[in-house]
């Protein structure tokens, strides 16, 4: 008797803790939005420009947390070394901006700087997908019907293995990306100062995320991909090539990746092995926040962390005089994840996925 007393009121305790930070943060969302907005610190342009660049960083997001999100839905684990496959195609990224700027390409002309622009992507995203299918097959694979826990401590020493064989090619220093003289250049728009760095970023992610999209729901191959997810060993008595369906899902996932690190080191203009740790998390936030194993909200989770990423700090605290705002993005991006896991941990799209399932 006296045991089921303490789990009770252990249970309400916890159940009061958890729905007194729900309040707590509703409050301070609520508050310090009105408190922000009445005190007209900020113009319409200020609000415009941090939209936009909300935009540009979660697109980078929802590219890379395609990569977690697809992994997941076919073999039911965390890819942790997606973030190193990220900082891997940053750096393919870089040393092919060397040589073209080397040659004169770079910064060459319109027609050239696009040309460039599209060698190194396909460049990142090749290099990418070389690593992934290598750790698909080397760390992976030889473990796909052990305990869950022992691909999970594998994903992680792929992540260190990874980070320190980079450090240990190519020093701890930070690689400067070339500078792309067209791509500084601001957006002569009168309510906004947009950059065309940044309509590069939303352009391509949302272009290759819609490609990718139609290519999973719309052939064979991605149908393929679809039948293993939902049930790997029916799949393989009709007949579909398992190993091959995770492997291109590996393959997809490493080439967003790949292409996303080389937007966003033209976004930040730099690299280094340690690039791709906290991009990584914040990718893996997303594909939380969107519904882990749901393409498309994946790609929601994305944009909807980079929007509170870039509007949240200035909205939220501005109005309540916290001081150095800025540094609290972070903050804001792992208590999202806080929350969703606690409160929703099906994700924004993960239940309607269910249902349908069902």
């Amino acid at each position: 008797m006296y045991r089921r007393y303490v789990e009770l009121i252990t249970e309400l305790s916890i159940t009061a803790f958890l729905w007194s930070f729900r309040i707590a943060v509703v409050l301070v969302v609520v508050v310090g939005s009105t408190l922000t907005l009445m005190s007209g610190r900020y113009n319409l342009e200020t609000w415009v420009r941090l939209i936009f660049d909300g935009l540009t960083l979660g697109s980078v997001y929802a590219m890379v947390a395609l990569g977690y999100t697809m992994v997941y839905g076919i073999l039911r684990m965390i890819n942790f070394a997606h973030g190193e496959v990220f900082m891997a195609g940053a750096f393919g990224g870089y040393f092919t901006a060397v040589a073209l700027n080397d040659a004169g390409l770079l910064n060459g002309g319109p027609l050239a700087t696009l040309f460039s622009l599209v060698v190194m992507l396909l460049v990142a995203a090749a290099v990418s997908t070389v690593i992934a299918v290598l750790i698909e097959r080397v760390a992976y694979r030889p473990l796909r019907n052990a305990p869950r826990l022992v691909p999970l401590i594998s994903a992680i020493g792929a992540s260190f293995f990874l980070q320190y064989t980079f450090r240990g090619f190519f020093g701890s220093r930070t690689y400067s990306y070339p500078t792309v003289s067209i791509l500084n250049e601001s957006i002569p728009l009168p309510f906004v100062d947009l950059r065309w760095v940044q309509v590069l970023v939303i352009v391509a992610a949302f272009t290759m995320m819609t490609l990718l999209y139609l290519f999973v729901m719309r052939t064979r191959t991605g149908t393929a991909i679809r039948a293993v997810s939902e049930d790997k060993s029916t799949a393989a008595l009709m007949g579909i090539d398992v190993n091959r369906a995770i492997v291109t899902t590996f393959a997809l996932g490493a080439a967003m990746a790949g292409a996303a690190g080389v937007l966003y080191a033209l976004l930040f203009r730099q690299v280094d092995f340690f690039t791709g740790f906290v991009p990584g998390i914040k990718a893996f936030t997303a594909a939380v926040l969107g519904g882990i194993g749901n393409v498309p909200g994946a790609m929601l989770g994305g944009l909807f962390l980079g929007e509170i990423e870039a509007v949240g700090p200035t909205l939220f605290f501005v109005g309540l005089d916290v001081p150095s705002v800025n540094q609290l993005k972070d903050v804001i991006a792992f208590t999202m994840l806080v929350l969703v896991l606690i409160f929703r941990p099906s994700g924004i799209l993960g239940e309607r996925l269910a249902r349908q399932r069902a």
